[in-house]
C-alpha cells in the first residue's frame, strides 16, 4: 500500500554521511565540524536537488543537537526577497540573546539566496559582520553568480555537483524495496532522464508513478504529464503556420488538462525545433529563450505562452 507521507521528506538524510554523492564536500564539512567554534559562514551552490539544503539541515542537527529547531532560522529567500526580510526576520533572530550554554551559536539557513535583491544582500553582509560572535549563516544558491562578491568573500564556498545516473537509480531502487513497490530499470531510468540529476524531483516522480501500480516507463510518463509530448510538435507547426488560436487552445489543454508544466512545454518545444525543416531556427530558439526567461522571473505563464505562439506565427510568415 502506498503511504501518504511524502517520500522526499521520509528519505531525506539526517546525517552528512548519508548524503548521496558529494563525497569531497561532505569530507570537508566533517573536518570543519571537528572544531565547531571556528566554523566559518558557509555558501552552498549548485543545481536543484543535489543536497544543498539537506547538508545545511544535517549540519544544524550535528552542531545544535536536539535544540536545532529552536536555534535555527530557515528561510526561503525566493519568497521574501527584499531588504525588509533581512532587517526584520534575520536581524531580529541573529541579534536575540540568551543562548543555552551548550549551544555554540545560532544558525541562519538562507535557501535560494540568489533570488534576493542586491540591496538585501548588502544589508545581509552587515548583519553577518555584526553577529559573527554568536551566529553562523549558511547561504544556499542555485546560481552563485547572483550572489554579490562581498557575501561570497565572507563564506567558505562549496560547489555541489549533479548526482550521477547510477547513484540516483541505486537510491530509487532502495526506496522501492523499502516501500515494497514493483518497478523495472526502464522506469527508474526514465525518472532520471526527466529529473536531470535532481534527486528531490526524482523521488517525487517515483512516488507519483508508484501510485499507478508499478514504476515503469509508461507510468512515469503518465505521472509526469509526458504522455502528450508529441502534441508539442503539432503546436509548433500550427503556430508557425499562423494558426495561433488552434495552437493556443492545444497548449492550454496540455497544461491544464494533462498537467504539463509551462517550463516543460518550453523544453519540449525547444527539442521539436530540431525536428522540423526551417530556415528560421536561430530566430525561433532565441524567441523560446526569451519567454523562458520571462517565466523564470515570474511573468504570467498563460499570457507569455500566448505571446510566444503569436511571435512564432510572425516568424512563420
Amino acid at each position: 500500500m502506498i503511504e501518504s507521507t511524502m517520500w522526499v521528506e521520509k528519505y531525506r538524510p539526517t546525517k552528512l554521511s548519508s548524503i548521496i554523492n558529494q563525497k569531497e564536500i561532505i569530507g570537508s564539512l566533517r573536518s570543519l565540524l571537528k572544531n565547531t567554534a571556528e566554523i566559518p559562514h558557509l555558501l552552498f551552490s549548485g543545481s536543484a536537488g543535489v543536497g544543498k539544503t539537506t547538508a545545511a539541515l544535517c549540519i544544524a542537527r550535528e552542531i545544535l543537537g536536539d535544540s536545532w529547531h529552536e536555534y535555527t532560522l530557515e528561510l526561503n529567500a525566493s519568497d521574501e526577497r527584499g531588504i525588509n526580510m533581512v532587517r526584520e526576520r534575520v536581524k531580529k533572530f541573529a541579534r536575540f540573546s540568551g543562548l543555552d550554554t551548550s549551544i555554540p551559536f545560532k544558525l541562519v539557513i538562507l535557501d535560494e539566496a540568489d533570488e534576493m535583491t542586491p540591496d538585501a544582500q548588502t544589508a545581509l553582509r552587515r548583519i553577518i559582520e555584526d553577529t559573527a560572535r554568536h551566529c553562523r549563516f549558511i547561504i544556499i544558491a542555485n546560481n552563485i553568480s547572483k550572489i554579490i562578491e562581498p557575501l561570497q568573500s565572507r563564506c567558505a564556498v562549496f560547489k555541489f555537483t549533479r548526482i550521477p545516473e547510477e547513484d540516483i537509480i541505486s537510491h530509487l531502487e532502495e526506496i522501492c524495496k523499502k516501500e515494497k513497490i514493483k518497478y523495472n530499470h526502464d522506469g527508474l531510468k526514465a525518472i532520471h532522464e526527466y529529473s536531470e540529476g535532481d534527486m528531490r524531483h526524482s523521488i517525487n516522480m517515483l512516488q507519483a508513478a508508484a501510485s499507478l501500480g508499478i514504476v515503469n516507463e509508461d507510468n512515469v510518463k503518465a505521472s509526469a504529464g509526458l504522455t502528450r509530448t508529441n502534441d508539442v510538435g503539432e503546436i509548433l507547426k500550427m503556430a508557425l503556420a499562423g494558426k495561433i488560436t488552434d495552437a493556443r487552445n492545444k497548449t492550454v489543454e496540455l497544461i491544464k488538462v494533462y498537467g504539463m508544466s509551462e517550463s516543460d512545454f518550453l523544453k519540449y518545444l525547444n527539442e521539436e525545433c530540431y525536428k522540423i525543416k526551417t530556415s528560421h531556427l536561430s530566430q525561433i530558439l532565441e524567441t523560446i529563450a526569451k519567454y523562458d526567461y520571462r517565466l523564470v522571473i515570474g511573468a504570467n505563464p498563460e499570457i507569455q505562452l500566448s505571446a510566444l505562439l503569436a511571435e512564432l506565427g510572425n516568424i512563420g510568415k
